[in-house]
């Protein structure tokens, strides 16, 4: 293991403070991507251990033994059972919760007896503390046979010794003994002999291990049938010899614990988390409180976002005109201009929000808050099909659906999960956000109620709520047709309450902003340059004869020249590909409102929501005179009329527009991921044409309703 570069596995239990190690271990050098041949997050990032050693950190899922059952449990077990040839760890850094050490050392002890490399961060001590637990942690390092350090990543204390702990271990100067936790060759010696015949290399407890689950790695299938004689040979019961394990390793970890653990009584005082949990928690107001929570939630982006939007909008509108006004009338400055300036500046205005948003429900996140608003809505969920673990998945699904999908695979039973995956795409993901910002600014007074409550925020909270409503109506229905029976039970582990890790949430504000731009903004600009294409030209010479007749017009009417420029630019753009095409589906949109520049916008974002705005953006930039190009987008939308000259964007329409994104499936990456997760195309197929037809329905009541 001397080598400039480490492989460590950071792995423990869920709620154990895994992740905010990894987070201060590596700041922001990091990257997500997903484990080889199934959809679960992979985090990796990179730590500087020491002047000459760089450790390349990979975060496993959280799990509490070497059991697995849901599939990120499977992700952590193949990775310590190097059976993922991408990803096989030189090191493991086990991460064991102080105030929960009892629970935790089950899987520290199974670590342990793979004969891994191992060090062991203690987290939780300022917790154990107020427990009144104590720690002998130098005797735990005898006991266990391996460094043991303690840690408090949160406030970034103990990280120097665990990365000198480390670095021991990597260049084999570590005191400690790596022996065996208990005597695994003494559960089944003849079957461990015998698979040790086929790899000698193997320790008795991965050969175990090998044992049950044989089938599930990647062997050939002379190994595999080699395995199957040894089961049959020696009548091997894995079931029989898990539950021994199981025991054996209590046995052991109790006479650890009576050793180096001090334990107060655990009636003899209530932490703080009990008492908060006695309000949060109520039947009553702690529902009360999550709403107020949600509430100020969704008021804060507008509160919080209004003067960055407002002065980045109004740059990109300074900046259009002033390139107007500099550069020649040329294609290549029209493209310049109404195509990626334009489109850019569709991406940049929405960044603070995005920010906001994500470093708002890290901060809630950090809490241990929204643990709390999964058990508070278990009780709703399973009137309509669900339980308590499909709220994690929707209220992810906020950010985006298609992660939010992808964590569905940790609920065991398979109605409710496909009844999850099905109405996942109904909460209101960051892809939407922009829409509603505009519609919401074109549409909505900036009031203030009581000085505080904004009618803007209130508005955007009605739409996520309304989301949340719809898709629990819909998985109500939904269960009825769905024929799958399972029990389901809904077991969750309340993490303490801590104060935010504000380091943590710049972290993810800044990671989310940055994907936004990387992975949307491609998107939108490819789009926007497409579309200023698709708007500046037409088929045959129908706008060249636009510009000859207006031209003659103009001639003959001079003193008309402002309002017949007008015409002319919107003729032309009536003419163009893009034009044709609105004009195309309106008859179909017409009864809700939209007209032929908002159904442009309806095909072009089918990509991705957020191209609304970018389209928005080049339309109107298009079809505007020169020297109008100084106006913001919302101005420019908030004045545009129809053939008749009534404005487009009323009440009703406004509120029908935002309905649609709220209802519509408009995502390709998201039809993708759930023909992925259901294994075909009938269930992607069926959501597909339930969402367009709920979107169809509530947009043409609401355009009826607020008309």
């Amino acid at each position: 293991m001397r080598k400039k570069h480490l492989h460590i596995a950071l792995v423990g239990n869920p709620n154990s403070g895994k992740t905010s190690l990894f987070n201060s271990l590596t700041g922001l050098n990091q990257k997500v991507g997903n484990f080889p041949g199934v959809t679960v997050d992979k985090k990796t990032g990179e730590c500087r251990v020491s002047p000459t050693l760089i450790a390349q950190i990979t975060d496993l899922p959280g799990t509490y033994s070497l059991y697995p059952r849901r599939a990120d449990e499977w992700v952590a077990y193949r990775v310590l059972l190097h059976q993922d040839k991408e990803t096989i760890p030189d090191m493991v850094v086990l991460v064991a919760d102080a105030s929960n050490l009892k629970r935790n050392l089950l899987f520290a002890s199974q670590i342990l007896d793979l004969k891994i490399p191992v060090v062991i961060a203690l987290t939780m001590m300022d917790l154990a503390r107020k427990k009144g637990t104590q720690v002998d942690i130098e005797g735990l390092e005898l006991d266990l046979g391996v460094p043991v350090v303690a840690v408090n990543p949160r406030k970034g204390k103990g990280l120097a010794d665990l990365k000198k702990a480390i670095e021991m271990v990597a260049t084999n100067n570590c005191p400690c003994p790596h022996y065996d936790f208990i005597d695994n060759l003494a559960l089944a010696p003849a079957p461990i002999h015998d698979v040790k015949n086929i790899f000698p290399e193997l320790h008795p407890y991965p050969a175990l291990h090998y044992l049950m689950h044989h089938e599930s790695f990647d062997f050939n299938e002379d190994v595999q049938t080699a395995i199957e004689a040894c089961e049959k040979r020696n009548a091997f019961n894995p079931t029989k010899l898990q539950a021994e394990e199981v025991m054996l390793r209590y046995q052991r970890i109790r006479q650890v614990m009576n050793k180096n653990v001090v334990e107060a009584d655990p009636l003899a005082r209530k932490i703080k988390s009990d008492h908060l949990d006695n309000i949060l928690l109520h039947r009553l107001w702690g529902y009360i409180i999550m709403l107020v929570v949600l509430f100020l939630l969704f008021q804060s982006i507008f509160w919080l976002a209004q003067y960055p939007m407002d002065a980045i909008d109004g740059l990109f509108g300074s900046v259009q005109g002033w390139l107007s006004g500099t550069l020649p009338d040329t294609w290549w400055s029209n493209l310049l201009i109404n195509g990626i300036v334009a489109g850019l500046g569709g991406i940049v205005i929405f960044i603070p929000q995005i920010m906001i948003l994500f470093g708002l429900i890290t901060l809630l996140e950090d809490s241990g808050y929204m643990a709390r608003i999964s058990f508070l809505t278990d009780k709703l969920m399973r009137k309509v099909g669900l339980n308590g673990k499909s709220v994690m998945p929707m209220i992810s699904a906020f950010a985006c659906a298609v992660p939010a999908i992808m964590s569905a695979r940790n609920i065991e039973n398979q109605k409710e999960r496909l009844l999850t995956i099905l109405i996942t795409p109904l909460m209101s993901c960051s892809a939407r956000l922009p829409v509603y910002t505009i519609l919401i600014g074109l549409i909505i007074p900036n009031t203030y109620y009581f000085g505080f409550l904004s009618l803007q925020g209130l508005v955007m909270m009605g739409l996520y709520v309304f989301g949340v409503a719809v898709a629990l109506g819909v998985a109500w229905v939904a269960k009825w047709f769905i024929n799958l029976k399972e029990k389901s039970y809904f077991i969750l582990e309340l993490p303490v309450y801590r104060p935010p890790r504000w380091k943590n949430a710049v972290v993810t504000m800044v990671e989310k902003a940055r994907i936004f731009v990387s992975e949307a903004g491609k998107i939108i600009m490819i789009i926007s340059i497409v579309l200023w294409f698709l708007s500046s030209f037409g088929p045959g010479n129908r706008m060249s004869e636009v510009d000859k007749r207006y031209g003659t017009l103009i001639a003959q009417q001079p003193e008309s020249e402002e309002e017949l420029s007008k015409l002319q630019a919107t003729e032309k753009l009536e003419s163009s590909y893009a034009g044709i095409m609105g004009k195309f589906i309106e008859p179909a949109i017409a009864p809700l409102g939209y007209d032929w520049k908002i159904g442009i916008a309806l095909i072009t974002s089918f990509a991705a929501r957020e191209v609304f705005v970018g389209t928005m953006a080049t339309l109107y930039s298009v079809g505007d005179e020169a020297d109008e190009n100084d106006q913001t987008l919302r101005q420019k939308m908030q004045n545009a009329t129809r053939p008749d000259g009534s404005k487009v964007y009323t009440l009703g329409t406004g509120i029908s527009l935002m309905v649609f994104y709220l209802l519509a499936m408009q995502c390709m990456s998201t039809i993708a991921i759930v023909k992925r997760e259901t294994k075909g195309w009938k269930w992607p197929m069926i959501q597909l044409a339930y969402m367009t037809a709920l979107a169809y329905f509530f947009s043409w009541v609401a355009y009826q309703v607020f008309t």
